[in-house]
């Protein structure tokens, strides 16, 4: 369950990597312009960046706590966190009719879920 939990929290954080570099460095009417990002012309610059900011945080705490052994019950507060994010983001995307999006953001909200539930309950770091 440990090396799963890992798995996971490794591909949570590759896709929390890619989302923040995109919406940090790519501009917003690129953005707008790709799939499932229709969104991002109805926010602002700075809303677009820091969800991307927010993002790379993620991409951080899904991973560094826990490596280098400096308060690694970040970890599963992060996955508690991506799970708000996720429900932000199949909020945003539902009110816009994209079921595909929703369905993508609800896996990765279950990932997160099984991440935080995994490392709070019976596969903690501590011993």
């Amino acid at each position: 369950m440990n090396l799963a939990l890992w798995a996971i929290a490794g591909l949570l954080a590759a896709v929390a990597l890619t989302g923040g570099v995109t919406k940090v460095l790519v501009p917003k009417e690129k953005l707008a312009a790709a799939p499932g990002g229709g969104w991002t012309g109805d926010a602002s610059v700075g809303f677009v960046k820091t969800l991307g900011v927010l993002e790379l945080l993620a991409a951080v705490g899904l991973i560094l706590p826990a490596v280098v052994d400096i308060a690694p019950v970040l970890v599963p507060v992060t996955a508690v966190c991506w799970v708000f994010l996720m429900v932000g983001a199949m909020v945003t995307h539902g009110r816009r009719g994209e079921a595909k999006f929703v369905v993508l953001n609800l896996i990765y909200l279950a990932l997160a879920a099984s991440i935080a539930w995994g490392r709070f309950g019976p596969e903690p770091f501590t011993s």
